[in-house]
């Protein structure tokens, strides 16, 4: 039974990586193992689960039918053992997707405390600052910021920070403290991942909306650039306290304008769609949640 089960799911993993290399890696397998394990598969089945070509793997009707059906039957057997194991005994490995600054400030702090609590599991994290296709990538779920497209994914707020505008001390000595919005269109501002060279910064102050259209100078392609930006007395960011509260805290950065408010940005967890999230995974999310919340 165990074979034919080990069987299913590198048939799983193959399709949804569309790679027998990638599912190889996984499973701690030879590419070679993986093909044959699936073509036994084939031949206990006696039908065609797999289109194999020089280029790329495509499941049949069949193959793809039986993905469904096998990754809620896997599914199953996990959350009944973990089940029976216990919150605190979980095992396996955990795959997060997750912003590299994020992760870095945000949640690798906090991974001592969880493991402590499960002793059994281990955590690869897949740091990028793309959007990976979770399915393809193997994760368990997925950690994201900002407001979250409409998708057939499972989606659940973790928690949110509050914008700040900011900026560094020798920059506000150089230039001088923006006092109003309109004070910002006299400073050189800092932008984050977008193709446009201008963007709109939208406050409310006293019940009012006050918006600046914002010349950006220098642009990155994370938060955590801006920041580095910003310390390095490049101009004025806009940035969340998830990403700068340290630089705050000693100095390297002030927050101006602080008469007005600025919209926050919410963390969400992302499940893969087409399976049940396993136990590790909520167990997880459960616990940043409640981590990040705690902050004050």
């Amino acid at each position: 039974m165990n074979d034919r089960l080990n069987q299913l799911a590198l048939f799983v993993r193959t399709v949804e990586a569309g790679s027998f290399s990638k599912a190889a890696r996984e499973f701690g397998l030879t590419q070679p193992s993986v093909s044959r394990a699936i073509a036994s598969l084939e031949a206990r089945l006696g039908v065609t689960l797999l289109h194999r070509t020089t280029r790329r793997l495509t499941p049949t009707d069949v193959g793809q039918a039986l993905v469904l059906s096998a990754r809620d039957a896997l599914a199953a057997i996990d959350e009944a053992e973990s089940a029976a194991r216990g919150a605190d005994l979980l095992s396996g490995v955990l795959r997060v997707s997750l912003p590299t600054a994020f992760g870095v400030r945000q949640v690798i702090p906090h991974l001592p405390g969880f493991l402590a609590l499960r002793p059994a599991l281990k955590i690869e994290l897949m740091m990028s600052d793309r959007y990976e296709d979770l399915v393809a990538e193997g994760a368990d779920l997925a950690l994201r910021l900002g407001d979250q497209p409409d998708s057939a994914f499972l989606t659940r707020k973790l928690a949110s920070a509050a914008r700040v505008i900011v900026a560094s001390p020798e920059y506000l000595n150089r230039r001088g403290v923006p006092v109003t919005v309109a004070d910002l269109a006299d400073h050189d501002c800092l932008g984050g991942p977008a193709n446009a060279v201008r963007e709109l910064w939208t406050f409310q102050r006293g019940g009012r909306s006050e918006k600046a259209a914002i010349e950006v100078r220098v642009r990155t392609g994370s938060g955590a650039g801006v920041v580095a930006c910003a310390v390095s007395g490049l101009g004025v960011a806009m940035a969340s306290t998830w990403m700068c509260e340290q630089e705050l805290r000693d100095g390297r950065l002030v927050q101006i304008l602080r008469d007005y408010v600025l919209e926050p940005i919410d963390a969400h967890v992302v499940f893969p769609s087409g399976r049940r999230a396993p136990r590790k995974a909520r167990a997880f999310s459960d616990y940043l949640s409640a981590a990040l919340n705690a902050k004050p």
